[in-house]
């Protein structure tokens, strides 16, 4: 099936690894171009370089208030064009509720939840019918997970500002979509797992808990990413699509 995605561009943020990287590669590798972002300009350079012509790749912070309005024009300048993002932003500081501090926290909502608004904000006031804003959030959306407490305060959040965001862009034609991975085998999924002390033990439990009995690869979230994002999903909006191997209890 023809995603339609030649030639679109999107911007993907927190793409120099992990699941944002991941779609970013898909993106590219149906015909999209992208500007890929991370906080460090070398690795966000490698990481476009490693994709390819139809990829660049720049510096910069969620946290950073003009971050995401240099990020539109930036977009436009080097591609000619915007007609989607997808926001991925880093896992907050794992711990529970009486460890975490009101610093990481604040670090937290700033570039987790604050930036990521701004991101989308300003990618609404450029998009046109047709664009999408996605957002790549978390299964603790719906269920939170031990151990990471500020993450299950601020994704569910995220998911009700994005659907929100769904009601009031919908008449414009632009899409919403979060997608809400639950254990994908990436460097963040293989650190949390090292806290328990024994991180092949910690992934056995997990794998022993999902129906697939196995970890999620990289590239089935990006594949899943991509036709969010892309004409062929053109009637999918307000959505969280968990992608989780069936995690999730519920329907």
């Amino acid at each position: 099936m023809d995603l339609g995605l030649k030639d679109r561009v999107y911007i993907v943020t927190g793409a120099t690894r992990g699941l944002g990287l991941a779609s970013a590669r898909e993106l590219t590798a149906d015909g999209a171009k992208v500007l890929l972002t991370g906080r460090d300009e070398k690795r966000a350079a490698d990481a476009a370089a490693g994709l390819g012509p139809n990829a660049a790749g720049v510096a910069a912070d969620n946290s950073d208030p003009e971050a995401a309005a240099r990020l539109v024009a930036t977009a436009r300048e080097r591609f000619g064009r915007l007609d989607g993002i997808l926001i991925s932003v880093g896992g907050p500081a794992p711990g529970f509720a009486a460890d975490n501090t009101d610093a990481q926290w604040s670090a937290a909502f700033e570039s987790v939840f604050l930036g990521a608004v701004r991101l989308a904000r300003a990618a609404a006031a450029e998009l046109g019918e047709g664009g999408v804003i996605g957002f790549v959030l978390s299964g603790s959306v719906h269920e939170p997970i031990p151990g990471l407490t500020i993450s299950n305060g601020l994704r569910p959040g995220l998911a009700g500002f994005a659907k929100s965001l769904s009601l009031e862009l919908g008449p414009r034609g632009i899409r919403v979509v979060g997608l809400l991975p639950a254990r994908i085998d990436t460097d963040r999924v293989r650190e949390l797992d090292a806290l328990s002390g024994d991180a092949a033990a910690a992934r056995a439990g997990n794998e022993s808990r999902i129906p697939l009995r196995r970890y999620g690869a990289p590239e089935e979230f990006g594949r899943t990413a991509a036709f969010l994002l892309s004409p062929a999903a053109s009637y999918l909006t307000g959505v969280m699509l968990p992608v989780d191997g069936g995690s999730r209890h519920g329907f």
